[in-house]
């Protein structure tokens, strides 16, 4: 099995359009140490043919276009591509807006959880996906589903199951508790290859870790997990944002209850950051947070990181 992270950006990028905080200054100014990033996503293949993207980011024709494995093959006509399908972890802009790079009468498949298949057919921009060529199917919770589009099994499957999160910003209902959020908001994947039986975990968001998300990962060979914010509050005392992690329903990598920490009692062979945030001091690769990171046993995913099951 082959992955390949296209993006390991959170929402906004590396550097974000209209961020003139130290880092996407840093990286703006090409200094040493600081790497650009794409918008969230993942691309999985059990043959590396035919390819399954997990989160489809704002920056896909972008990440499309510096990946000659997802470009259309030169022996199967005018039109073709290796995407097959799309899984979708929550309704985040930044997961879903990329969807709308793959219009044109492509056959693929939508996954995603009744909430997420919900929220794309509230809202018209999405209907450019022909629905006669782009099947949407839900994602049941806590069952292994094949996974297949354009007529091909793919030699995947996908078992969704919810982690603790919050809606998307833009779907928060301030009257409600959670601000309005449901099991299926925010789901993590399980991903495994039919063949070999290799899987490994895709956690772009998570608000924190639970007994029950503990037991899951326990065991794993490889985790792509949330690394949006080192601390709590680095927004704020950055000036970025009124916001800490928690309000955004993301965990962090240091501190008691972050994510080093809670990890530290889970047995997993490999972990990745993703899903890294702007403002978050180990996209130095110089300062003193990414050691810390790398000394725990984490690696920081980068755009065009490849691994194989």
């Amino acid at each position: 099995m082959l992955i390949r992270v296209l993006g390991s950006s959170a929402g906004g990028g590396f550097p974000q359009w209209n961020c003139n905080g130290a880092n996407s200054s840093a990286v703006r100014k090409r200094m040493p140490g600081f790497t650009p990033r794409t918008q969230s996503s993942l691309a999985v293949s059990s043959d590396g043919v035919d390819w399954v993207l997990l989160n489809a980011s704002p920056d896909l024709r972008q990440q499309i276009n510096v990946t000659p494995a997802l470009w259309p093959h030169p022996d199967r006509g005018p039109r073709n591509s290796p995407i097959k399908a799309a899984v979708l972890t929550n309704g985040d802009v930044d997961h879903i807006i990329g969807l709308i790079n793959l219009r044109e009468a492509q056959p693929l498949s939508v996954y995603g959880s009744n909430r997420v298949l919900a929220t794309l057919a509230s809202n018209s921009v999405f209907q450019v996906l022909a629905a006669e060529k782009v099947p949407r199917i839900e994602l049941p919770l806590g069952r292994k589903l094949p996974i297949t589009g354009d007529g091909i099994e793919l030699g995947l499957t996908v078992e969704a199951f919810p982690v603790p999160g919050k809606v998307a910003l833009y779907l928060e209902d301030a009257t409600k508790p959670g601000f309005g959020s449901e099991a299926g908001d925010t789901i993590g994947l399980e991903v495994t290859e039919r063949k070999s039986g290799k899987s490994f975990f895709y956690i772009p968001g998570c608000a924190r870790m639970d007994d029950a998300l503990a037991r899951r990962l326990d065991g794993a060979a490889l985790v792509f997990f949330d690394g949006t914010l080192y601390t709590e509050d680095e927004m704020l005392k950055q000036g970025l944002m009124a916001k800490t992690g928690s309000r955004m329903g993301h965990m962090n990598m240091s501190g008691p209850d972050g994510s080093i920490a809670s990890f530290a009692q889970i047995k997993v062979q490999r972990r990745v950051f993703v899903h890294i945030n702007n403002s978050n001091p180990v996209l130095d690769e110089n300062s003193d947070a990414r050691k810390a990171v790398e000394a725990a046993g984490w690696e920081v995913g980068y755009d065009g990181m490849e691994i194989e099951l």
